[in-house]
């Protein structure tokens, strides 16, 4: 008994000395790689880091500690060559109307050429208001004016001169205490058209009138003549009205 017992002893020091050699001199098979494991989470954000040393100029003369400071501004360059023309562009919008200008001096008529409706229109009408007897065989001129249109009549010489050919009508009517001879006068009558009337310290008016073609450049004008007025009469001062109108029929 005590001999199997010693038995067991040597096979179990036998074993234990084979494993150890193994454990120095035999080789083991390479095991396989392990599984990745799972990736970690993010970190937290590390601190902001303080502001660095502004830069110091390379190669300058002053302590690398100095900055450089701004200079003063320098002269203004020459102007450079002028570039090429851009491209024209788009249209702006319309700007607003401006202001009516003035009206321009009224045309005068040389009687030449054709002549619209409008330009043919011509009338007059003055009032001769002085109260002395009018100079014989003179134009009688005229004080005020009612009508004068375009203003071919000249009330300080007694004047109308002709600007666009045609047919025209004139007439006058005075009114006076005395005796008063009156004419239509033209450069297109040959004779004068006289008109008179004898009166004694009563108010009496005098008319008359005449249809005349006249040509560019003639003139009409109103006479006073001498008939049976006596000398008193052409000295007469008493308030007088002597009225003479003419106006265009056609061209």
């Amino acid at each position: 008994m005590a001999g199997y017992y010693g038995m067991v002893v040597l096979v179990g020091v036998a074993w234990l000395v084979m494993a150890a050699q193994c454990d120095v001199s035999c080789g083991g098979r390479d095991g396989r790689e392990g599984v990745a494991g799972s990736p970690g989470r993010d970190g937290w954000p590390g601190v902001k880091g303080e502001k660095g040393e502004p830069a110091v100029v390379a190669g300058s003369s002053l302590d690398a500690g100095v900055l450089l400071l701004k200079g003063e501004m320098g002269n203004r360059g020459l102007q450079g060559p002028m570039g090429p023309k851009g491209f024209r562009g788009n249209l702006g919008a319309a700007g607003l109307p401006g202001l009516p200008g003035s009206p321009g001096p009224e045309g005068r008529s040389s009687g030449h050429g054709q002549h619209s409706p409008q330009d043919a229109r011509s009338a007059f009408s003055v009032i001769r208001t002085d109260s002395s007897y009018p100079s014989l065989n003179k134009p009688v001129t005229f004080q005020m004016t009612a009508v004068n249109n375009p203003g071919d009549f000249t009330a300080a010489t007694g004047y109308f001169t002709c600007r666009v050919p045609g047919i025209f009508y004139f007439t006058f009517h005075s009114v006076a205490k005395v005796s008063l001879c009156l004419r239509i006068a033209s450069e297109a009558l040959t004779d004068k058209l006289g008109f008179c009337d004898y009166n004694i310290n009563n108010d009496q008016v005098l008319s008359g009138g005449v249809v005349l073609q006249l040509a560019a450049g003639q003139r009409v004008w109103l006479e006073s003549f001498r008939d049976q007025q006596t000398a008193e009469d052409l000295k007469d001062t008493q308030e007088k009205k002597i009225i003479f109108n003419g106006f265009q029929l056609f061209s």
